[in-house]
């Protein structure tokens, strides 16, 4: 199990979540000393508000945490969670108004989540008891893997290139037992991925589609792609200086695509995975790509340019016309495609986009159930006009401001027609401001509710 999980604990100090209803029968139930040092101390179990509880010698005896009643929609399931990073070492046990005990705990450990790689490690550890009737071996294969995501996007682009996305796909690869090949630099144009070629040739790093394959091939075919861009000047579209500074996150669906393949297989899922990574430095040079060109794409579809710095539907494209090819029953991109996304939802809920009605409905509710939210909107047929081109079959974006992350969603939804089921992420992947088991930094999303929506689809057993 994770380190900050722990079966059993005797000597588990109590941390009692409650409302502002709840609080009075709370208080009753403490001991007298405990009663009135919350009263004193004016604990009114305030949506954030924490308490330690002192015993005689000084040490914490029981710790109180405010949250919003069970009932208000503010509601967040993951409010517990915020106390890993703030109580003292030592081992706790959740009691009260906790609501979902296993997201609870996910929230325990992800809050615990530091990026140390450039400094040293943390060294506090608060442990908590694994509440009953959780999977330990489970919570911890989904919060590593959303912290192997979170690692991968807060690691800058000097460290993190396409080779090093490779790297960490072969990892895994030998971690659960899959085999992993990849097609790098001029290469891929010999294999017919031109745009995926086009995006990354300007780097001195080379472009690379990477692709894993774990299964039996007899089960039903799930593909999921990530956009892998590793850092994005913008190409000859320059970005401004301010629109660079967190581009290291531009392989946030890559990361998000490999946390979800991770828990399918550490779970064992009965399905023929597939995970294919397009990995770019959308880079400066005398061979960049640039406005105006026309490329050829791997499915024979001409796509003009008309903005370099909206190359990751290009590599998606290319990667998403390989996974079509074999038809599987479920392929999902992610990718951190459109600042649109941004302004019509902000950071926390990633708008999603498919043509299936029954999918839809399952990926917004397991979305809620296990706090990986995200919000549908529409592949409107009247917008695929915008992406007209009068050169060639299609513009990769819209010659205006509106409505960009559906058009971005339309053309990608061009490269995919043999697929039963078909669903595209627009995610952020960053958390700005920290909250409860989501630290400021890299952010994995949407993948949880994947692995949630195979695990139902495709049960152990």
């Amino acid at each position: 199990m994770h380190s900050l999980l722990v079966s059993a604990s005797p000597s588990a100090i109590p941390v009692h979540v409650v409302s502002k209803a709840g609080l009075p029968t709370l208080l009753e139930a403490l001991a007298p000393e405990g009663r009135r040092f919350a009263q004193a101390q004016g604990f009114a179990a305030r949506p954030g508000q924490h308490l330690a509880l002192p015993d005689a010698s000084g040490a914490v005896a029981a710790v109180l945490l405010g949250v919003e009643p069970p009932e208000s929609r503010c509601r967040d399931p993951f409010a517990p969670g915020r106390l890993a990073a703030i109580l003292p070492a030592g081992d706790y046990v959740l009691s009260g108004e906790i609501g979902d005990a296993g997201l609870a705990a996910l929230a325990w450990l992800l809050q615990g989540y530091r990026f140390d790689r450039y400094r040293n490690p943390a060294s506090a550890t608060a442990r908590l008891v694994l509440p009953d009737g959780v999977d330990g071996e489970e919570l911890s294969a989904v919060a590593t893997s959303a912290m192997l995501a979170r690692d991968l996007v807060n690691t800058p682009a000097n460290d993190m290139g396409p080779a090093e996305i490779e790297a960490a796909i072969r990892a895994l690869g030998q971690e659960c037992g899959a085999t992993v090949t990849s097609i790098v630099g001029d290469d891929l144009l010999a294999r017919n991925f031109p745009m995926i070629h086009a995006v990354g040739r300007a780097s001195s790093r080379a472009p690379r589609l990477v692709d894993l394959a774990w299964g039996d091939p007899g089960h039903p075919k799930v593909t999921l792609v990530g956009k892998g861009v590793a850092f994005d000047t913008g190409g000859l579209d320059l970005k401004p200086s301010a629109g660079m500074l967190l581009m290291k996150k531009d392989m946030g669906g890559a990361a998000a695509a490999i946390a979800a393949a991770r828990m399918i297989m550490l779970a064992k899922l009965p399905v023929r995975l597939r995970l294919l990574v397009p990995a770019v430095e959308n880079a400066v040079s005398g061979s960049a790509f640039r406005p105006g060109d026309v490329l050829q794409s791997r499915k024979g579809i001409t796509v003009e340019i008309g903005n370099t710095d909206a190359e990751g539907r290009l590599i998606l494209a290319d990667a998403l016309a390989l996974a079509d090819e074999e038809a599987p029953e479920l392929l999902i991109d992610y990718a951190t495609l459109t600042g649109a996304a941004r302004v019509a939802l902000g950071p926390e809920l990633p708008p999603f986009y498919t043509h299936d009605e029954g999918l839809a409905a399952e990926i917004a509710r397991l979305g809620n159930a296990v706090n990986d939210p995200v919000w549908r909107l529409p592949l409107w047929p009247p917008y695929d006009g915008l992406l007209d081109s009068k050169i060639a079959d299609v513009n990769h974006v819209s010659g205006g401001s509106f409505a960009g992350s559906v058009t971005a969603a339309l053309f990608l939804n061009r490269f995919v027609e043999k697929t039963a089921s078909y669903a595209h992420f627009d995610i952020y992947g960053w958390t700005p401001s920290a909250k409860p088991g989501r630290p400021e930094g890299g952010e994995c999303q949407a993948a949880r509710l994947t692995y949630a929506l195979l695990k139902q689809l495709h049960p152990v057993g």
